[in-house]
């Protein structure tokens, strides 16, 4: 379950989403205020009446039309927190309009955006912004295949994964997949930690298949890891100390001591 949906399962607006996260109450893209909460969207809303809707391509990805009834759509508000969720370390969240209700369809990453020709509410051909979505299962494995290149300097690991948080927009053939980018992150994290839980400041417990330390990416203001984030507010931690950051009585206590951790350890390699 991913906050505590299950997918394919029918929810309500207003009593599990409103009541739970707030939110905007009309429209298709909702971002609580209160920036722990997951972005929601929405999909089946309006632009089917317009000439134009959401689809999902034979590669997996769900392409989401942004917000914006009249004229280009632009990248601010709703479009914004969009493209920039992973950045700002939230979940999304993408739901499907039925008769009786919202339908879970399961948690998503921005892997690029486009701008397309599409009607606007009066009918006029516009700019409309897409954003592509990759489904977070697809890309939670990409720390299983991280290997840090030999020589590699740990300034220029962290450049590349500060640039791989940000969605990009789409050229026709994404140059940089999701997968890469998250790939890219983890890259940086365990080059940092060395080998060693950067809470607890034990060694790994063992190795990978691949040679490497075994250690996880945690993503400290995510509830659920996984996806490209901001490598500023992710943790190499020991398999204990991950547990502990998720089902820990204390793991609210646990995640603030884990971002100070982070915070000191950035600070010292600027």
């Amino acid at each position: 379950m991913t906050w505590g949906f299950s997918e394919g399962a029918t929810y309500n607006r207003r009593n599990d989403i409103h009541q739970r996260f707030q939110g905007q109450q009309q429209g298709g893209i909702i971002t609580p205020a209160n920036r722990q909460f997951p972005i929601v969207i929405i999909t089946g809303e309006e632009g089917g009446a317009h000439g134009y809707a959401d689809r999902l391509r034979s590669d997996g990805v769900f392409e989401y039309f942004g917000e914006g009834q009249v004229g280009d759509m632009r990248m601010m508000k709703g479009n914004a927190a969009i493209k920039d969720h992973a950045a700002d370390g939230r979940d999304l969240l993408l739901f499907r309009k039925m008769r009786d209700g919202l339908r879970f369809l399961g948690q998503f990453v921005v892997e690029a955006y486009h701008t397309e020709q599409a009607p606007d509410r009066e009918g006029q051909q516009r700019d409309a912004i897409v954003f592509e979505l990759r489904p977070i299962d697809a890309v939670q494995s990409a720390e299983e295949d991280t290997i840090i290149p030999p020589g590699a300097e740990l300034g220029d690991l962290r450049q590349r994964a500060l640039e791989a948080a940000q969605a990009v927009p789409s050229t026709g053939v994404v140059i940089s997949t999701v997968f890469e980018r998250s790939r890219s992150v983890c890259r940086y994290v365990f080059a940092r930690a060395q080998g060693v839980c950067e809470h607890c400041q034990s060694d790994a417990p063992f190795s990978r298949v691949n040679g490497t330390p075994y250690l996880e990416a945690h993503h400290i203001r995510r509830l659920t890891d996984g996806g490209p984030d901001d490598p500023r507010s992710m943790i190499a931690l020991c398999p204990n100390c991950h547990r502990r950051a998720h089902s820990s009585a204390d793991r609210s206590e646990v995640n603030r001591a884990m971002q100070a951790e982070v915070d000191r350890i950035e600070a010292a390699i600027l």
